[in-house]
C-alpha cells in the first residue's frame, strides 16, 4: 500500500510538473511572436548598421548583396517553408490561447480565393496562428489550398524580418503581390486580407464587435478582376486579448492616430495584455482568451476585367451580408448572447 501510494504521488508530481513546463513554453512562444511583431524588424535594421561598423562588416554586406538580389521576392508569392510553418512552437502558441479554426465548406483546387479576416485586433494573432502556421490544421482541413497571409508592405523592406514572414507564406498588401498570386500562381491560393486593417485595430476592445468595412471595396475590385471567390472569416474573441485605450473621434489622440495611419501604414495604439509572471500585472502578454476563427461559406464571383463601380457595390454588399449571417449563425456557439449585433463601420 504505501509503495503504491508513493508511485501515485510521484505520477501527481510528474503532472503537475509537465503542466507547469508547458504554460511555460506556450508563454514563452507568444512572447516571441510579440516581440517579433512590435521590434524585430527595428532591432535586426540596426544590429546590421552595427556589424557594418565592425570587423565583421563583410558578412553584413553579402547580406545586403543578396537582399538587392531578392528584394521582389515577396511580390512573387514570397518564399514558403512548410519546416517553418510545422515548428512545434505554433502549437504552443495555439495551446496558450487556444485557438481554433473552424471549417463551414470545402474549397475547391480548382478556383482561387480571397479571404476577408475580421475583426483585426491588436495584432491579428488569429490570423497569424490560423494562416502562417500549420498549428490549427488548415492544410488539413483545406487540402490542396495554399493560404497566404497579407500584411503591410513596408514589414518586407526591414532585414531578417522579411525572411521570417515569408517562410510563413505572408506577402505583402498590394497590388503587385495579390496580383502575381491570383494570376501567375495557378490555382488554390487563397490570400487572406484583413479588410479593417489599422483603421478597425484602433476601435478594438473587449465586449466589442465591430468591423470597419462599409466602405472597404478595393479587395472585392480585386476579386472581380481575377475571378477569385470571396470568403468571408470571423475571429470570435480576437478582440478580447488586448485592453487598448480608446481616442474619442476629434480627440488629440485620435488625430495622432490617424496621422501615423495615412503617412506610415500603421496606427499606434496604447493597450496592454497580462505581466509575464502574473496575469494579475500589466504587460505585453496578450490575455489567454479562446480565439476562434470561423470560415464561411465562399461567394463565387464572375472575371470581369474592367469592373465598374456597380459591379464592385453590387458584390460588396453580398459580402457584407454574408458575413453578418455568418455572425449571426456562430455567436451563441462562440460566447455570445443571441442579442448581440455586428456593427458595420
Amino acid at each position: 500500500g504505501t509503495g503504491s501510494n508513493i508511485l501515485s504521488a510521484l505520477q501527481d508530481l510528474f503532472w503537475l510538473l509537465k503542466s507547469r513546463v508547458e504554460k511555460q513554453l506556450q508563454i514563452i512562444s507568444v512572447l516571441q511572436w510579440v516581440l517579433t511583431f512590435l521590434i524585430m524588424g527595428i532591432a535586426c535594421t540596426l544590429i546590421l548598421m552595427y556589424i557594418l561598423c565592425t570587423d565583421c562588416w563583410a558578412i553584413a554586406a553579402l547580406y545586403l548583396a543578396w537582399l538587392v538580389f531578392d528584394w521582389n521576392t515577396p511580390k512573387k508569392g514570397g518564399r514558403r517553408s512548410q519546416w517553418v510553418r510545422n515548428w512545434a512552437i505554433w502549437r504552443y502558441f495555439r495551446d496558450y490561447f487556444p485557438i481554433r479554426l473552424v471549417k463551414t465548406h470545402n474549397l475547391l483546387t480548382t478556383r482561387n480565393y480571397i479571404f476577408g479576416y475580421h475583426p483585426h485586433g491588436i495584432m491579428g494573432l488569429g490570423a497569424f496562428c490560423n494562416f502562417s502556421t500549420e498549428a490549427t490544421g488548415i492544410g488539413q482541413k483545406f487540402p490542396g489550398i495554399r493560404p497566404y497571409l497579407a500584411t503591410l508592405a513596408g514589414n518586407f523592406r526591414m532585414p531578417i524580418l522579411r525572411d521570417y514572414l515569408m517562410s510563413g507564406g505572408i506577402c505583402p498588401v498590394n497590388r503587385d503581390s495579390i496580383d502575381y498570386i491570383l494570376s501567375k500562381n495557378g490555382s488554390g491560393n487563397a490570400i487572406i486580407i484583413v479588410v479593417g486593417g489599422a483603421a478597425e485595430s484602433l476601435n478594438c476592445t473587449p465586449g466589442k464587435n465591430s468591423v470597419t468595412l462599409k466602405n472597404r471595396k478595393g479587395f472585392v475590385k480585386l476579386a472581380l478582376r481575377h475571378g477569385a471567390d470571396l470568403v468571408p472569416v470571423y475571429s470570435f474573441g480576437e478582440n478580447e486579448v488586448y485592453k487598448q485605450v480608446i481616442f474619442e473621434e476629434g480627440s488629440w489622440g485620435r488625430w495622432v492616430q490617424k496621422k501615423f495611419q495615412k503617412h506610415i501604414g500603421f496606427a499606434p495604439c496604447i493597450f496592454h495584455g497580462r505581466g509575464l509572471f502574473s496575469s494579475n500585472t500589466w504587460g505585453l502578454l496578450p490575455y489567454s482568451k479562446p480565439i476562434t476563427t470561423v470560415v464561411g461559406e465562399p461567394i463565387t464571383i464572375p472575371k470581369i476585367d474592367n469592373p465598374s463601380q456597380k459591379d464592385v457595390d453590387f458584390y460588396h454588399s453580398i459580402y457584407v451580408d454574408s458575413l453578418i449571417k455568418l455572425f449571426d449563425k456562430y455567436k451563441s456557439k462562440f460566447g455570445l448572447l443571441e442579442t448581440e449585433v455586428l456593427e458595420v463601420n
